[in-house]
């Protein structure tokens, strides 16, 4: 059967449309649609050196015509000295609509990995009791993370160490390209454009203002569909009013700032 002028382009088009799924499937591997992972190389306190592998999905909420967020995050190494793979999720958060944390350093004392993690965005950084300075320490006991308070973490430990992938994996993907990882230069150059002391070493004391992630970030609580800024429950006429205005949003008692707001009344 002979093929009509229409038919020919159709055809072409559906050329087109094969060669353009080709072509974004090939992308995908690194900057990729679905997710992106990479390898760097990590300097550690006392001068050795091990490689890390990081992944990450894309997702969650965002605005139209936005990117999508991170949407989980990972981490995996091995121990130095052993052959046992540990690995950290940053997962995601149905409450802040994205991955939990971004990830800054990791550190190893005597066997015992620690990692330094920072809320992501402000939804985040409440959730996360607004931690000043602006991050949240874990610590692997042999069997699983356990949050620690910035006193547990060793002062051997100075620095931040891990990219802090602000949507850089473009540049990510042009340092790992030689090597097929970040050298520790590499890490150290793409973080080199922040220029907030959160990013330059690991603070050890309170930082001006409450030490928010993002610039502004008011204090809020958690409500039962969504996030509240405090001045719907310090406006309240009375304490007893806050505490139902807390009962109504379904406020947990530990969440709740009536005490705090209407102390001694």
């Amino acid at each position: 059967m002979r093929a009509t002028h229409g038919m020919l382009k159709q055809i072409a088009k559906l050329g087109l449309l094969l060669m353009m799924g080709v072509s974004m499937t090939a992308c995908a591997g690194f900057l990729g649609f679905g997710g992106t992972s990479w390898k760097e190389e990590v300097l550690l306190h006392d001068g050795s050196k091990i490689i890390v592998k990081r992944s990450q999905s894309y997702g969650g909420r965002h605005e139209i015509g936005q990117s999508s967020p991170i949407k989980e995050h990972t981490i995996s190494f091995t121990l130095p000295g052993t052959n046992k793979s540990l690995g950290f999720t940053s997962e995601y958060g149905e409450d802040v609509g994205r991955a939990n944390f971004n990830l800054l350093a990791l550190h190893i004392l005597n066997g015992t990995p620690y990692l330094v993690v920072e809320p992501n965005l402000c939804l985040s950084y409440n959730k996360w009791g607004r931690p000043n300075p602006p991050y949240v320490l874990y610590k692997y006991d042999g069997k699983e993370w356990q949050r620690i308070q910035l006193s547990e973490l060793p002062v051997e430990f100075k620095t931040i160490n891990l990219i802090v992938n602000n949507g850089r994996e473009e540049d990510i993907e042009k340092a790992a390209k030689s090597l097929g990882y970040v050298s520790v230069d590499g890490v150290q150059q793409i973080n080199s454009s922040l220029k907030q002391p959160v990013y330059k070493t690991i603070l050890r004391v309170p930082t001006p203002g409450d030490g928010g992630p993002a610039t502004g970030c008011g204090e809020m609580i958690r409500v039962k569909d969504g996030w509240e800024g405090t001045g719907f429950f310090s406006g309240q006429p009375s304490k007893e009013a806050c505490l139902k205005y807390c009962e109504r949003k379904e406020v947990s008692t530990q969440n709740c700032p009536c005490n705090r707001f209407f102390k001694g009344k």
